[in-house]
């Protein structure tokens, strides 16, 4: 019981905290939202290609994992996987490839809840 609160406290925390960050930098700089996120997802592949990312990602979780931080070494790693195996143009594919599963469930939830609610343009 406690193992399984464990878990989802860490996984919380951890995602709470790069939320955070995120909130800081666009409340604090001067940086636009679109730049924070290839901040991240850049991040994240700096992070799994020094030796870091993986233990935090042990560690936390969902917390770690399902951020853009996990995206971008997702990215990192699938490329450097299909290099291995295919030479230079897994460097094109291999990032793709690696992050298929998720770009392609991004786009089904997103259309699906465009479908079940009713999309509204941001008033200014």
């Amino acid at each position: 019981m406690w193992s399984f609160f464990w878990t989802f406290l860490k996984a919380f925390v951890v995602g709470g905290l790069l939320c955070a960050i995120g909130e800081l930098l666009i409340l604090k700089t001067r940086l636009t939202s679109a730049r924070i996120l290839v901040g991240y997802v850049t991040a994240g592949a700096i992070l799994g290609a020094v030796g870091v990312w993986q233990p935090l990602a042990d560690w936390a979780g969902a917390g770690a994992t399902v951020p853009l931080l996990g995206f971008g070494n997702t990215l990192a790693q699938g490329a450097l996987r299909a290099v291995k195996n295919r030479g230079i143009l897994g460097a094109f594919t291999g990032g793709v490839e690696a992050t298929a599963a998720g770009i392609t469930a991004a786009i089904f939830f997103g259309y699906l809840m465009a479908i079940l609610f009713k999309p509204k343009m941001k008033a200014e």
